[in-house]
């Protein structure tokens, strides 16, 4: 690998939002999650940029999109050489299109336009902990690395949905990525950012099956952003989680300190996404983009928060009994 690449590695260590696989040839694959919803909520799409390399060296970038509303998810191939990322922040251009944390330009079958995005809620980076995976973003033999770029932001501007022209100003975005070898054996994933609070709010929670030294262990982490706060827990914090799941429903109880947050969680139809297994994008995940989201927020015993959360994003894949 040459030095250069080993630098903007090491750069985008402390940046989880960047590009990672700089000097990576094979058995690998990066990509990040751009969810949109329009003012109305009548429009919901998730769109995933990525590069993927299999064990052989076979190489293509991709451009993944999830229409929410229809359950439909279509997968656009592109050769590897229209994946250009930019090596100082996070900004990809896939062939005509262009994803970063400020703005969207968009070129494809279902979508075109550019919106801007505004009043990122980013996460908090420090020395020890650049993202939200903590310490465990340092180790180097992890079969996924995850990373929240915007916990919730504002959305400006007009997008054509099927040759439609939607105005998707005042609506809301969320964004995060993933990189690595491999998704788990088994995850639940959690997301949303549509609730009827006084100011913003969204929550997040992921969790997986995680390979570590010859064994494993049920890793979890997450955050609850309310009241201008934002409520990080993890595996790695010390919080605990009990996980349930019944009749489509996901009964998720998380505590930590004198933070306690009951979760009832309500899947929905979905699409189906590609997914990586060793770098191969031969994964299928089902993911509801109207899933809904009972919460109660508790602070020292007492209630804080009782409602709903919409146009939620939902994942239950691969052998869930192990992380039950």
């Amino acid at each position: 690998m040459k030095l250069s690449d080993y630098r903007k590695r090491y750069r985008a260590l402390w940046n989880p939002n960047m590009y990672h696989g700089w000097g990576r040839t094979r058995n690998y694959f990066e990509g990040w999650y751009v969810k949109l919803v329009d003012p109305t909520e009548r429009y919901v799409f998730a769109l995933i940029p990525g590069i993927h390399m299999d064990a052989a060296g076979e190489q293509h970038a991709f451009v993944q999109v999830l229409d929410g509303k229809q359950a439909t998810a279509g997968y656009h191939r592109y050769p590897a050489a229209a994946f250009q990322p930019a090596a100082d922040r996070f900004a990809v251009h896939v062939g005509d299109s262009f994803f970063s944390d400020r703005a969207l330009v968009l070129q494809l079958p279902e979508l075109q336009g550019t919106l801007a995005l505004e009043n990122l809620v980013k996460w908090p980076a420090t020395l020890g902990a650049p993202g939200v995976m903590g310490w465990y973003s340092f180790v180097p033999f992890m079969q996924c690395y995850h990373g929240v770029v915007s916990m919730d932001h504002r959305l400006h501007g007009t997008l054509q949905v099927n040759g439609t022209p939607v105005d998707f100003t005042g609506g809301r975005g969320y964004l995060e990525k993933d990189w690595g070898r491999s998704f788990p054996d088994a995850w639940i994933w959690l997301q949303t950012n549509h609730w009827d609070t006084p100011t913003p709010s969204s929550l997040m929670v992921s969790i997986g099956h995680i390979p570590w030294l010859g064994t494993h262990f049920v890793g979890f982490l997450g955050g609850w952003y309310f009241d201008h706060t934002l409520y990080r827990f993890a595996t790695y914090t010390g919080a605990n989680m009990e996980t349930r799941l019944a009749d489509d429903q996901l009964y998720l109880t998380i505590k930590q300190k004198n933070i306690r947050l009951e979760i009832i969680a309500h899947h929905a139809p979905g699409g189906e996404l590609v997914s990586p297994i060793s770098g191969e994008m031969t994964g299928k995940v089902n993911e509801s983009m109207q899933a809904r989201v009972e919460l109660h927020f508790f602070v020292d015993g007492q209630l804080r928060y009782a409602g709903e959360g919409r146009n939620a994003g939902m994942e239950v894949a691969g052998k869930v009994e192990t992380l039950l």
